[in-house]
């Protein structure tokens, strides 16, 4: 009844305020023929980030799904000629540059013209989204360097050796290679395989965008990305662009018949045109968002890293399952994966969640090992061929610390009671009793993890075994290989969600879920401002530290992806 009155009253606010609405519709009204002006700068995200009053966040996220929603409404606008976007620069991965790709590719499908300017020019994630467009303008003195890709692992065994730190690592597949850079001094034939196989995926889907979008054939494409860079006109005359430009002459490189089209901005457009559409009348129910970014511990989130912590999660799935008006769930996974317990009690709440609701999986850039873990959960699994996802595996890896420690003239006197109590301190040597101990532990865990996919996937242990062994796979080999089910990014997941609800789904609002305790919403842990992440992020690159494997410092056993990072 009290959700009925606050309706009520809010529909007969927005009456009142119908006039002043209706001016600010007509005014937001662009002219004739104009162009929407979309920036993107810095990092793009699938899906939209959840709201928050307070701690602001460190930069502003650029959100696909936004976009697709600016889509809807301008193909519906026949006084909307196309959309002019300004790219400055995408951090994100191949998978949310294809999802960019695939809704201006949209918008093109509708009839309006697509302008991509590149003021600064770009590397090769920026010029897979840009070939894309109607027309491509550059920077007069900017590069358009599509220069490929280049994955890049540095191998710190030899500098523990003299450091007098022993690494000791178990692992249950032959892929599973996530702490090999510790193990070894150079890198296993494979992880050379698996990284291959994935370079040579996604540099032939950038290799087909730019054979597509500039019209030329696939072996002009490859020549093109080996001729990179190119400044301004040389662009032009190789063929990757269709002009120069400073941002105060696009508007006028891009008018038909000399005239100068009007430019509005794309927010603005979208509050405007939001103006007389009452939120009370929409329909009650909503498609929930569970997100899983980062890596999955149960240990509590550290202020420089991107986890998901399994009470979060657990907390957020338990929202949406009990909640009435959610009436289908999409899970969001961007994670390579992490603790394989915090993994698993993840995935048993979303077993229980689909039993009741529809659930749809979106993979981001990666969703592998305990990010593939969870995501069989869902009814469906959907991700870009350039998501890399797979990884059935688990690994355990320890730091002994005595050879260093005696060196230093420190003696470690160890007092215990029970066979594998060396397993408490993770840094002690163990003894064949305790590594035996331990490596039990993991084939469990890994059997446990094969028949959580196999029951997922709906196929026999064998089969899954098969495609296991801790392999990584591209998301168009995963879709081959029946680990995935659909290609596409999350407004395919959203779409998913809405056949399975069904009559009304429509309608319905996505939201984000967030967690509340004691009745008042939880706040995100506070991020470094841009200038400190980057920061720390080179700092860790060069010391070939993963920061979400801090997060899993108490952990023993791991479904830990540790996927290769593919630059571009």
């Amino acid at each position: 009844m009290l959700g009925l009155l606050l309706r009520v009253a809010w529909l007969t606010a927005w009456v009142v305020a119908l006039p002043w609405l209706a001016a600010r519709r007509l005014f937001g009204r662009p002219p004739k023929g104009a162009f929407l002006r979309v920036e993107i700068d810095g990092a793009v995200a699938e899906m939209p980030p959840p709201q928050r009053l307070w701690p602001p966040p460190a930069a502003r996220v650029f959100s696909v799904h936004w976009l697709r929603t600016l889509v809807d409404e301008v193909e519906r606008d026949a006084r909307v000629r196309g959309l002019l976007v300004v790219l400055h620069g995408l951090r994100g991965g191949f998978a949310t540059a294809a999802s960019l790709r695939q809704v201006l590719a949209r918008a093109r499908a509708a009839g309006k013209q697509v302008v991509i300017h590149l003021p600064q020019g770009g590397g090769t994630k920026e010029a897979y989204v840009a070939v894309g467009a109607d027309r491509l303008l550059l920077g007069p003195t900017a590069s358009l360097a599509p220069v490929g890709l280049l994955a890049s692992t540095r191998y710190v065994r030899g500098a523990l050796d003299r450091a007098g730190l022993v690494p000791d690592v178990y692992a249950r597949g032959r892929y599973k290679t996530a702490a090999e850079r510790i193990e070894r001094s150079s890198m296993s034939d494979a992880q050379r395989e698996q990284v291959g196989a994935l370079l040579d995926r996604v540099h032939a889907e950038v290799a087909g965008a730019i054979a597509e979008g500039r019209h030329v054939d696939d072996a002009r494409a490859r020549a093109l990305v080996d001729g990179a860079p190119y400044m301004g006109d040389e662009a032009v005359a190789a063929g990757l662009a269709d002009g120069v430009a400073y941002e105060d002459e696009v508007p006028a490189r891009i008018g038909a018949d000399g005239a100068t089209p009007s430019i509005r901005d794309a927010t603005a457009y979208l509050r405007a045109r939001a103006a007389l559409r009452p939120q009370a009348l929409r329909a009650r129910g909503v498609i929930a968002v569970v997100r899983v970014h980062g890596a999955i511990t149960g240990a509590p989130a550290l202020p420089f890293a991107s986890v998901a912590t399994d009470e979060r999660v657990i907390a957020a799935v338990r929202i949406a399952r009990a909640s009435p008006k959610v009436r289908g769930v999409v899970l969001h996974v961007d994670s390579p994966g992490g603790s394989a317990l915090a993994s698993d009690r993840i995935h048993h709440e979303l077993a229980q969640l689909a039993a009741e609701k529809p659930l749809v999986a979106c993979m981001g850039d990666v969703a592998a090992s305990g990010g593939y873990y969870v995501a069989v959960a869902a009814h469906e699994i959907v991700a870009q061929p350039t998501t890399i996802t797979g990884s059935i595996g688990v690994v355990a890896a320890r730091l002994v610390l005595e050879p260093l420690l005696a060196r230093l003239g420190v003696v470690t006197e160890v007092l215990q009671r029970g066979a594998n109590a060396r397993l408490l301190d993770p840094f002690l040597p163990l003894g064949d009793a305790e590594r035996h101990a331990l490596d039990r532990e993991l084939e469990r865990t890994y059997q446990v993890f094969l028949g959580v996919v196999a029951a997922g996937r709906h196929r026999p242990i064998d089969d899954i075994e098969r495609l296991a062994q801790g392999r990584v796979w591209i998301g168009a080999d995963a879709h081959a290989q029946g680990l995935i089910d659909r290609l596409g990014g999350f407004e395919d997941a959203l779409e998913a969600v809405r056949v399975r609800v069904g009559r009304g789904a429509d309608r319905l609002r996505v939201v984000v879920v967030r967690p509340r305790r004691g009745g008042f919403p939880v706040l995100d842990p506070p991020r470094p401002k841009a200038g400190v992440a980057h920061l720390t992020d080179a700092l860790a690159e060069l010391l070939a530290v993963d920061l979400g494997m801090l997060a899993l410092r108490g952990e023993r056993v791991l479904a830990w992806a540790g996927e290769p990072t593919l630059r571009g």
